[in-house]
């Protein structure tokens, strides 16, 4: 059979002993290390996930604006390309009319100097169909 004597209650009181003061000493603040590291994990996870998720809209924002910048560049280019056309029309109109102005004036200028010419030709004729008769004839004419 089998012997139980003090020794065996002192060891199972030592043995009981030993497994508090481990516990206090040692598995507790293991275990709450253990608990504090997956909470700081787990927030972690959380504010990785919320970094990705404010990333993902700033990202999606991002690329809203620069389609909305670039629709209004196209527009802004747009209106500035047909205010240059419309300008270059006016320049245009405008050169066309100072030219239809100087022309006439060239035109009139023409006109008033042919009329001057045609009146001395005139006038000269007589002096050249004398001077003309006179060399047939081969006399003077009075």
């Amino acid at each position: 059979m089998v012997n139980v004597d003090f020794s065996l209650f002192v060891q199972i009181a030592n043995f009981v002993l030993l497994i508090f003061i481990l516990n206090v000493v040692l598995y507790r603040p293991i275990r709450s290390i253990l608990m504090e590291r997956k909470r700081k994990i787990l927030e972690l996870e959380d504010s990785i996930k919320q970094l990705g998720h404010d990333r993902a809209q700033k990202e999606q924002t991002f690329q809203t604006k620069i389609a909305e910048a670039r629709i209004k560049g196209v527009q802004k280019k747009e209106g500035l390309k047909k205010a240059g056309q419309e300008e270059e029309k006016k320049l245009i109109n405008e050169i066309n009319r100072r030219a239809q102005a100087d022309l006439e004036a060239v035109r009139s200028q023409v006109a008033e100097e042919t009329k001057i010419a045609r009146r001395e030709l005139e006038s000269q004729t007589k002096i050249f169909s004398a001077a003309i008769a006179e060399k047939i004839l081969g006399r003077a004419v009075s």
